[in-house]
């Protein structure tokens, strides 16, 4: 996608050869910076820092993770370390344990002297595969919007999402934001209601700056106001992302996506959750009872970080000064009120039986 005109992935091993580059997205919507990783401790703070975040970018930093991380010890106890560390950092995204085993399967039975350029390759397919998937989930989602452009016949078609899950999130293209990015770039109208998405303001700090970057028109609204434009008509669909999803069709999003399925559900507004497959959660069944709800610091509740009157970020403080915090990172959105799964192999319904229609050689497994 484009940043200033110019192309960019948000992963990617540089030039040097002994490094991995990313956006480091703390610094967004204010600073565009460029970080590299060389190591796995690199890995394991810009992962749990959230110098990377969203499910599908989490797994390919990870993936190089395990990667650096042999290039420094190939031996089986440095694998292990690795796997460990990496999982240890994010325990919601389903995407971070399967792209750690992908690596580990792809190096265990080697030499360790082979290891680590074996990891790197594998990595590497990993990101590729993140492109092609969120392409595709793209094209499949933009006929959604092409079938509601031509249902109203003028003006944009009105999407609202919620958080971050765009290009930053992933590799390329995006998950809930592909369809759009589709769309607009087929000359189709669009336009984005961005809800802010509390406590980090991921929405109107990464999804407003991204699509602005891409031309884009959109809107920033608090997370309240989705609701509202829903009951004035203002909203034709809803795309959300998706950091887990269970056999049965439930969904794991950014705190406050329940609230919005139930605000569209009420108001008769279609809700699509985009997913690549590697985020299905093939393992569980009930999403409330079994995901577990990462619990992030109370000081991103507490405080609100932005540009000070001097143009510098500076951090401001919003709570009593000792008020307790509560901050889930996520929450389940059950699979009834998901209107449908906008997937690699097509959209499906959020149900096993669904899923099972699209992957039929994991259902059986499942």
């Amino acid at each position: 996608m484009n940043v200033a005109g110019i192309p960019y992935r948000t992963i990617r091993l540089h030039a040097d050869g002994v490094s991995v580059e990313v956006i480091d997205q703390t610094l967004l919507p204010h600073e565009f910076r460029l970080v590299h990783l060389h190591t796995l401790e690199d890995a394991v703070r810009a992962i749990a820092d959230m110098v990377v975040r969203g499910a599908p970018l989490i797994g390919a930093t990870a993936a190089y993770g395990m990667a650096l991380a042999l290039r420094q010890d190939a031996s089986d106890t440095g694998l292990a370390r690795a796997h460990a560390q990496l999982l240890a950092t994010r325990p919601t995204a389903v995407n971070l344990r399967w792209a750690v085993d992908e690596i580990r399967t792809a190096t265990i039975r080697l030499p360790p002297a082979e290891r680590a350029a074996a990891a790197f390759r594998r990595a590497a397919q990993i990101c590729e595969e993140d492109v092609a998937l969120c392409s595709a989930i793209g094209e499949h989602g933009k006929r959604i919007i092409e079938a509601v452009a031509k249902r109203k016949g003028s003006g944009p078609v009105n999407v609202l999402t919620h958080c971050n899950a765009g290009w930053l999130a992933t590799v390329d293209w995006g998950t809930a934001l592909a369809p759009v990015y589709k769309a607009h770039d087929a000359g189709i109208p669009v336009h984005v209601w961005v809800e802010e998405t509390r406590p980090r303001n991921q929405g109107a700090s990464l999804t407003a700056w991204e699509l602005g970057q891409h031309g884009v028109p959109h809107h920033v609204i608090v997370d309240n106001a989705g609701g509202h434009f829903m009951q004035h008509g203002a909203v034709d669909v809803c795309f959300v992302g998706t950091d887990r999803t269970t056999a049965t069709g439930d969904v794991c999003n950014k705190i406050g996506t329940y609230l919005k399925a139930l605000a569209a559900r009420d108001c008769q507004v279609p809700f699509y959750v985009c997913l690549p497959s590697p985020s299905i959660d093939w393992t569980i069944r009930d999403g409330v009872a079994e995901i577990p709800i990462e619990e992030r610091g109370a000081d991103e509740v507490r405080l609100v970080r932005g540009l000070g009157p001097d143009g510098k970020p500076s951090s401001v403080l919003v709570t009593p000064q000792d008020s307790p915090v509560a901050n889930p990172g996520f929450d389940v959105t059950p699979a009834r009120l998901v209107t449908g799964l906008v997937t690699e192999r097509g959209v499906g319904a959020a149900s096993a039986n669904g899923l099972a229609q699209l992957f039929p050689e994991r259902a059986s497994h499942g």
